[in-house]
Parts: C-alpha cells; structure tokens; sequence
C-alpha cells in the first residue's frame, strides 16, 4: 500500500468507486457514459494508474501491473470482470437494470469474455499517452 495514500476502506466510505485503466481509450469512454447517465452522481472514478487505484487494486487481490479488470468497489462490498459492469449498470437505473438479464450467462462464459477484449483493449480501441482528464464539473468525482 502507498504510504501517502488514504486507506482503501476511507476512500471507499465516500460511496461506490470505479476503478479504470486511466490510459485505455475504452475505459475512458465507459468513464465518459456512466459519467453522462450516473444521474444521482453516485459514482466516483480512481484511475488505476494514480496511488488510489492502484491500492483499491491491490486490495482486491488484482495485481495492478497486470490489470484486465474492471473493479467496482462500494464500503467492503467489491465486484469484478463482468459481475462489476454488470452492477454499474444495474445502479444506473432506468432500462440500464435490464442489464441484469446477463446473469443467466454463467459466469465464467462472461468474465472470460470481458477478459478477452481486457487483453485487446489497447489494441482494439487505443491507447492514450496520458490519463484523461475530469471533463469541466466532475473533478470532485475522481480520486
């Protein structure tokens, strides 16, 4: 854990955290939709490349230097892989809840498909040289 980090159980006391590959132009534009539709503002962002994505990372038993994960985290409760998108989307609201229905899939067919395209991202979709950056009036959502 970093030293001058809080401790992964304050940051997430604050409400549900999205942990995101900060460089990947995929998760970025995820970042960017649930951004658009978090009508209550719920959410808020780590990137797993800043101290605080790296240590919920960490936490949560997923070796940030090898990260084909997506981890949402929200107090102790913590989901991965497909079971997380499939959370964002359910406390979205709205239609988004029908996103449940993927549950029917077994898990395993679902997380090795979230983990195919994980491990294609950069090559399917690109790659930024830097973390994005909060779009105007959403920087006290990113930790």
């Amino acid at each position: 854990m970093n030293p001058t980090a809080p401790s992964p159980s304050i940051v997430t006391a604050g409400g549900p955290i999205v942990v995101f590959d900060g460089v990947c132009a995929l998760c970025n534009g995820w970042v960017r939709f649930l951004l658009r539709h978090d009508r209550r503002t719920g959410f808020r962002f780590a990137a797993m490349q800043d101290a605080v994505g790296r240590d919920l990372l960490h936490a949560h038993g997923i070796d940030p230097a090898d990260p084909v994960s997506f981890l949402l985290v929200d107090g102790e409760a913590a989901w991965h892989d497909s079971a997380a998108v499939i959370e964002v989307l359910r406390r979205l609201g709205g239609g988004w809840r029908l996103a449940v229905l993927l549950r029917i899939v077994p898990r395993r067919l679902r997380d090795a498909g979230y983990r195919l395209l994980a491990r294609q991202r950069y090559r399917l979709f690109g790659r930024h040289e830097a973390c994005m950056v909060p779009p105007p009036g959403t920087a006290d959502r990113f930790l």
